[in-house]
């Protein structure tokens, strides 16, 4: 990099920053949050917990919104300043402001992408399930290298995850799974997971070793609060008791404590296994079931979204696709960006995929 092309940056980072700042409207929001700030000063105002849980969550929001943008602009001030001091020879500081180009373009992604994760639910836990498609022992492989992609992932970013259902395949995988993602904007990132995802591999259970397809559907709902009401019918629901399966010790092998919760209306199908009792089991099957309600809702607003939650698991449908023979390469039909980090890919990195998705998106 020379002087004229960091210059060129600098121009390009500052057009996205004021870019940014017509969109979040900086001033506005500090007038939101000292306006939030003196209402906190009045004693009546936690006597209302639902109002005050309300109110603080906007607060953070609001926060870190701010916080990341200010930092991203004095950041850009700073360079463009030294720049400007360093221009007439001074190679120390030039260099030093090269080598930080790339950490500066970071961070106004990263504002970027702060700025299209400030959905009303973007900032609220991620629960996901995955669905093999078609195709017995090799969809139900591919569904579990997913699962364990995911589960990478938010290893990777400090989430938490827990299991409320998992069906063993009969030879290897899965046959289905779900899993809450705790995190800060799990779901905001995760959304962009939601859809059919495609594998092209050489199958390991194929002793002719034949290039295989394979597919499975991830679906990705926000985990609601409970003062967010949604009206279930009772006639509306067809609800099953079984036998739990996989970890879990003897007891939950021996009695029905799994529960399986079919929304006639809809067709939605969820199932828990997770806890030995029959009553906690269903009460979280329930929430789930209310989150893919408002998920659906969602979507028939934006119909690019519905045909994706929709769609069957197959040819056609996919969002992305998986390809490991004859060459190495992730795809996103979205984005329409390739990449060649196959195996860290499968291995939870991928952060910049979702990025990828959310920019192309915006």
């Amino acid at each position: 990099m020379d002087a004229y092309e960091y210059g060129e940056l600098l121009k390009e980072l500052a057009n996205k920053c004021e870019n940014i700042a017509k969109i979040i409207k900086p001033q506005d929001l500090q007038a939101r949050l000292d306006m939030i700030l003196q209402t906190q000063q009045d004693p009546e105002f936690w006597n209302d917990a639902k109002r005050a849980g309300e109110t603080n969550k906007e607060k953070a929001k609001i926060e870190r919104l701010l916080q990341s943008y200010n930092d991203a602009k004095l950041a850009i001030d700073d360079a463009s300043e030294l720049f400007g001091l360093s221009s007439d020879g001074d190679e120390a500081t030039l260099e030093l402001l090269f080598a930080e180009a790339p950490q500066l373009q970071k961070q106004i992604q990263r504002v970027e992408i702060a700025v299209m994760l400030s959905g009303e639910n973007d900032n609220t836990n991620a629960i996901v399930t995955i669905q093999p498609g078609a195709g017995g022992t090799e969809s139900q492989d591919w569904g579990s290298i997913l699962y364990r992609m995911y589960l990478r992932w938010a290893e990777r970013r400090g989430f938490k995850t827990e299991i409320l259902d998992y069906q063993d395949g009969e030879e290897a995988g899965i046959k289905g799974v779900a899993f809450l993602i705790k995190g800060e904007n799990a779901y905001g990132y995760m959304k962009s997971e939601n859809g059919v995802h495609r594998l092209v591999r050489i199958s390991p259970f194929d002793a002719n070793a034949k290039r295989h397809t394979s597919f499975a559907s991830v679906q990705v709902s926000p985990e609601l609060d409970d003062d967010i009401d949604i009206v279930i019918e009772e006639k509306d629901l067809r609800i099953d008791t079984y036998r739990a399966s996989g970890a879990g010790g003897q007891h939950v092998n021996k009695t029905e404590s799994a529960i399986r919760i079919t929304h006639l209306p809809t067709g939605i199908v969820v199932q828990c296994q997770n806890d030995r009792s029959q009553h906690k089991n269903k009460a979280t099957a329930l929430k789930m079931l209310k989150s893919k309600l408002y998920e659906l809702e969602l979507a028939k607003q934006n119909s690019s979204s519905a045909s994706e939650e929709k769609s069957e698991i197959g040819w056609g449908h996919q969002i992305r696709s998986y390809v490991l023979a004859p060459y190495q390469q992730v795809k996103d039909s979205r984005s329409n960006i390739a990449y060649s980090n196959v195996e860290a890919i499968l291995d939870g990195d991928i952060d910049g995929i979702i990025e990828g998705v959310l920019v192309s998106r915006a």
